[in-house]
Formats: structure tokens, sequence, C-alpha cells
């Protein structure tokens, strides 16, 4: 049997284990960026913001697991990749989608509670108000309250400290002190409006504007039940109408009533944006129109700036034209040019009065189009104008697709007598279309959602008449749902815009997973 010396338990040569530095900077890095991350999580959602503080949680779990774990230690070169997909791809499209079921708009935009607290702040003047005068005095200011004809002073106080308890008043026969300017009042109405002061009938004033205090109350209490509002003005009871996201009066037997008051709250509304989109004409004509027009732009874009593109490809890979190095370089230059400042001036050469375009078709044709007012003339600008920014594009993918083509081919068709337009249409357009094909359909995808071109261009316009919401005849479905986010005439709403960039994203990933699908054909 062993003894305890035997097995080395006290054998005093025996080394201790050695601390492991690099570990141990590890794990504190990781659990102070876990207690950061933690504590700001909670303020998260102490602040109502439950979607971004689940996000916190998400990337901060992920990041611990991935650098924390040695079976997962090799895969912390792609967790920023990683991360960045989260929080720019799947985080946005999750919150929009999240936004479509909600009633999130300019007016409803804060929860339950935080509604609450807002209109308990609110107060209305409950009686009579008085004129006052701040004196600047040896020790610090003083009120003079003017109650007719008679001078209540307040005791002596310190602006840049306002008292938190009451100031009562007492009559005075004069004040010994300098009468401040108006500018002094504005320079501390924030410390005085934190001022309250008692008149000596006991009632309550404080500061209701620049020349005057009041007896203000507040305009709405809590009731017992943690939900209904008193509006002590009007007497009336006020519920949240989880309906519509607003408190509304309720009569005796707790039927709504009235109108509601803002701000709301959000609300979960299910389905109706969608339904919105559907069944109201003054969104659903537009809507369908917009659409039409969106597919057919994108088609158009591609189709035109992939005919030209072609065409001049092969003028310039034409080996008898002199110069062709030339006609690249000026061919290219559009594309070189940054996008804005290209449509930016062709807003300008566009110009229905002054623009260059009209002045040359009115001198030469006789003719001067109203681009932006015209929705059958704008939509042809936005489509020239789109085609001029694509061209180089398209000729820069058929100049490189052409290189590839043997020229076996060619030679051989020239044996058999074939002219140039047989040529390319029996062997250069077969031979690139199949590789063409996915990045046809990845531009289509691209002209679908080309909101720069728009906005810039002519902001949507010329409007419809009679939409619920803002729309154009120029407008394509994702500057539509941005004018209904940020320009709409009743509010700003971000529900609706949710719903309409949901079914954006339903049509786009569509395309998408035809696109895997063509390169997948391709490939085969």
């Amino acid at each position: 049997m062993l003894s305890v010396q035997d097995a080395g338990l006290l054998d005093p040569q025996q080394e201790s284990p050695k601390f492991n530095f690099r570990k141990g900077l590890k794990w504190s890095l990781l659990g102070m960026i876990g207690l950061i991350n933690g504590y700001a999580t909670v303020l998260m959602y102490a602040q109502g913001e439950s979607a971004f503080a689940l996000l916190t949680v998400i990337l901060t779990a992920l990041a611990l697991y991935i650098f924390g774990s040695n079976k997962t230690y090799a895969h912390r070169y792609i967790f920023p990749g990683v991360a960045g997909m989260i929080v720019f791809i799947i985080f946005p499209l999750v919150y929009t989608v999240g936004l479509a079921f909600t009633n999130y708009s300019a007016s409803n935009q804060l929860t339950l509670e935080r509604t609450q607290s807002v209109l308990e702040q609110r107060s209305f003047q409950s009686g009579q108000s008085f004129g006052f005068d701040l004196y600047n005095v040896e020790t610090g200011y003083q009120l003079i309250i003017k109650d007719n004809g008679k001078l209540l002073a307040s005791d002596i106080f310190d602006l840049t400290n306002p008292p938190e308890e009451l100031l009562s008043l007492r009559a005075v026969d004069s004040v010994l002190g300098v009468k401040a300017k108006i500018k002094e009042i504005v320079k501390y109405r924030s410390s005085l409006s934190k001022v309250e002061l008692v008149m000596p009938n006991g009632h309550e004033i404080r500061m209701s504007g620049l020349r005057k205090f009041a007896a203000e109350t507040p305009l709405y209490s809590l009731q017992e039940d943690g939900l209904t509002l008193l509006n002590n003005q009007s007497q009336e009871y006020y519920k949240p109408n989880m309906d519509i996201g607003f408190y509304q009066p309720v009569d005796a037997d707790g039927n709504f009533i009235g109108k509601p008051v803002s701000p709301g709250f959000v609300v979960g509304v299910g389905a109706a944006n969608f339904e919105r989109v559907m069944t109201d004409d003054g969104i659903k004509e537009p809507f369908i129109d917009i659409f039409i027009w969106t597919v057919v732009f994108a088609f158009l874009a591609v189709a035109l700036t992939l005919a030209l593109g072609m065409v001049l490809a092969c003028l310039v890979q034409w080996e008898p034209l002199k110069g062709s190095g030339i006609y690249r370089v000026l061919l290219i230059l559009p594309y070189a040019v940054p996008a804005f400042i290209s449509i930016l001036i062709f807003k300008g050469l566009f110009n229905q009065s002054f623009g260059e375009i009209n002045l040359f078709l009115e001198a030469v044709f006789g003719i001067k189009p109203s681009w932006f007012s015209d929705p059958i003339m704008a939509r042809v600008m936005v489509v020239l104008v789109n085609t001029w920014l694509g061209f180089p594009y398209m000729m820069i993918l058929c100049m490189g697709l052409l290189k590839s083509i043997p020229g076996d081919l060619y030679e051989a068709s020239a044996i058999d007598g074939a002219g140039p337009i047989q040529n390319f249409f029996k062997i250069t357009l077969p031979m690139m279309v199949k590789p063409l094909t996915p990045l046809l359909i990845a531009s289509f995808a691209f002209n679908f959602n080309n909101f720069v071109m728009i906005q810039l261009l002519t902001s949507g316009g010329p409007n419809m008449v009679g939409t619920s919401e803002p729309a154009g005849y120029t407008d394509l479905l994702v500057s539509y749902t941005y004018r209904i986010a940020f320009e709409g005439g009743g509010g700003q709403d971000f529900g609706l815009a949710g719903a309409i960039a949901t079914i954006i994203f339903v049509l786009v990933g569509g395309m998408a997973l035809l696109n895997l699908r063509f390169t997948k054909l391709a490939q085969d």
C-alpha cells in the first residue's frame, strides 16, 4: 500500500501549477465585456427598448461562446462578419417585419407607461394669474407678486440652486433691490419654473409665463386601477383604447367616446396594415400602379442597358476599329463619375424652363416637354437617365465575356459565309446569355430598389391625386415606402411602411431564389 509521501502528495520537490497569464487575461476581458454589455442591456430594457436589449444579449452571448470555448475558438475570425450580418441585415429585417404588425407611427411611439407619465406631467391654469417682478438683492433674488395693487414678497433665494420647498409670500410696502430686466428672466426661466410660492390664502402658484405666476393643477391624475386617467379640468375619465393605441374619453358604461388624446402608445394590430394595402382604395390603387411601374422600370433598365452595353462592347472590340482604347475610356467615364453627381446634373439639364435639353428641342423641333409635371414624360426621363448611368457596367461585363468566346468559332463561321449580324445572333448572343443571366437578375433586383435614382431626380413626382398616402407617378415601391414612413400627410406611418417593406422583401427574396436557381443551372 502506497504512503502519502510515495504518492507524491507531500513531495516538497513537486512544483505548483503555473498561472496561465494569457488565459487569465482572456477571461478577464470576456468577463468585463459581459458585465458592460449586461449593464447596457438592463438600461435599454428599462427604457423600453426590448428589441435592442435582445440584440445586445444575442451578440454578447455569441461572442462569449466563440471566444470562451476551445471548440469554437477557431471561428473567431468570422465573428465580425457574423455580427455585422446580424446587426445590419437580420436585425433590421426582423425589426421591420415586427413593425408591420403594429401601429408604430409619429403619434404612436411610446409605451403605455410612458404615455401615462407624459399625460400626468401636463397642467392647466386653475386659478387667477398674477404679474410678477424679479429683484436682485444683496444676498440673492426675490420675487414680487402683484395682487390688486398689493405687493407680496417671497423669501430671498439663490436662482442658481432654486429651493425645493415652498416659499411663502408676505405683504410688503416697498422693495429694496435692482429690478431684473426681461433678458435676465429669460436667462433664469428654467430655474424660476421650479420655484413654487404660497399665497397668504394658502393657494400655491408657479410660473406660467415670462410675466405671470398662476395657480396650476395637473391636467390628468392616475386612478387606483393604474390605467384610468381623470381629466381634472373637464372631470372626464380617460382609458387606454388598445385598438388604436390612444387614451380616449369613456362614458358611464365604459364605452369610448370623443376624441383621443396624444401622444399615443404602440399596440399590436395584427395584419391590419397589410389589409390596408389590399383594401384601402387610397393606398391600393397607387400601390398597384407603382408596383407595375416598378417592374416595368426594372425590366427596361436591364433590357436597355444590356442592349446598349452589348452593342458598344462589340464595337470597341471590333479589330478594324482604330483608337478603340480611347473609345473604351470615354464610354466607361459615366461609370467613374459618382451616380448622385450625374443625377443632379441631369436634373438641371432636363429643367423645363432653362434646361439645355428643352432649349435644344425647342430650337430644333419646336417642342418643350414637361419632364417633371407630365407623368409619361417623367417616366421617360427616368428611364433615359438610368440607361445612361447603367450602360457602362453592362459594357464592361460584355467586353469580358466577348474575350472568353473562342475565335475559332468566328473563323469557322466566316468560312461558311456568315456575316457580322449572323455571328452576333448565332454565336455571340447564345454564348453570353448563360453567364449573363444571374447578373441580369441581380441587376433587375438592384433597379427594383433604385431609391437614390428616384429620390434625387424626381422625388417620386409628379404626385398622384386622391391618395391616402403621398404617392407619385415615378415612385418605385422603395421610394413609396420611404414617403409613407417620413412624409405622410396624416403622420409618419412606420407600421404601414413596414408592411410594404415586408412585401418588397418577399418579392426581392423571390428574385434572389430565382437568381440562385439560374446560377445552379448555369453551373450544371
